[in-house]
């Protein structure tokens, strides 16, 4: 099946199928079902290592590509029930983004743990002063993106 563009905006694109009951609506649907897997493995592979596993024995890579998956799916999930972190992403001025990238909700997750971490800045301290908690976003700010 070929595809073209009405107003021609884009190049003419062949799609097949080796099941040839499918109708050519049907295989549009599963080209673009395919797609959100397709981004799903390339951020994996990019943020979590996915393709980098150098396991000696096949268990530990049959265990080792699920957790990674799991995680993926994990920081997700706590992204999509926080939509206050939904809007709370790195933007540029030359790409704007509807909706935040594996990249921005790992970064948010990561900054959120690093949050829960922060003992040591001492809150005890009669001397403290804003300058350490600001640093210390600043750095989490530098490494929550950190491949």
């Amino acid at each position: 099946m070929l595809v073209r563009d009405p107003k021609n905006r884009g190049e003419p694109q062949a799609f097949l199928s080796t099941d040839r009951k499918l109708s050519a609506r049907q295989i549009v649907v599963y080209f673009i079902r395919r797609w959100s897997l397709e981004t799903t493995f390339q951020e994996a592979r990019l943020y979590l290592g996915l393709d980098g596993q150098r396991q000696w024995h096949d268990l530990a890579t049959a265990r080792a590509t699920p957790i990674r998956l799991g995680l993926f799916s994990l920081v997700a999930l706590i992204v999509q029930r926080q939509p206050d972190w939904q809007q709370a992403f790195r933007r540029s001025a030359w790409y704007q983004k509807a909706r935040p990238t594996f990249g921005d909700a790992l970064a948010q997750v990561r900054r959120a743990l690093w949050r829960q971490l922060s003992f040591w800045l001492s809150q005890a301290a009669a001397d403290q002063q804003e300058s350490p908690q600001l640093l210390f976003e600043h750095v989490a700010e530098l490494l929550a993106y950190a491949t």
